[in-house]
């Protein structure tokens, strides 16, 4: 099983649709182990911030700060961020990470392993 931490997790599926793979890179986080800092690209621009663990299956992502650059298409990616803003619980099955708002039945985001 793929620990949350120090994977690159790629977005596969955002609100039940799959996500294409955008023309400037993959939308993906990584939650670092060494301090709590989440870094990424959501599709076209990076962001970086801060995350906790309040407690087992719990996540927070703190405010993500990202770059603003122009892209032809924000969809997957304002998608994305208010994911990862909304998400509160998640659950590693495998290489495959759920993430899920408060009180959430189905997954904001759906997430694979790509190991670094």
């Amino acid at each position: 099983m793929a620990s949350l931490r120090n994977t690159r997790w790629v977005l596969r599926m955002l609100n039940s649709q799959p996500v294409a793979v955008p023309t400037n890179g993959e939308a993906y986080v990584l939650l670092r182990s060494d301090a709590l800092t989440a870094e990424g690209n959501a599709g076209c621009n990076r962001f970086r911030g801060s995350f906790e663990l309040p407690a087992d299956g719990q996540l927070r992502f703190g405010p993500l700060l990202s770059t603003k650059m122009a892209c032809p298409d924000l969809q997957t990616e304002s998608g994305f961020m208010s994911a990862l803003n909304s998400v509160r619980t998640y659950q590693i099955s495998g290489d495959t990470l759920r993430l899920f708002g408060e009180a959430a039945t189905q997954p904001a985001a759906v997430l694979h392993a790509v190991y670094l």
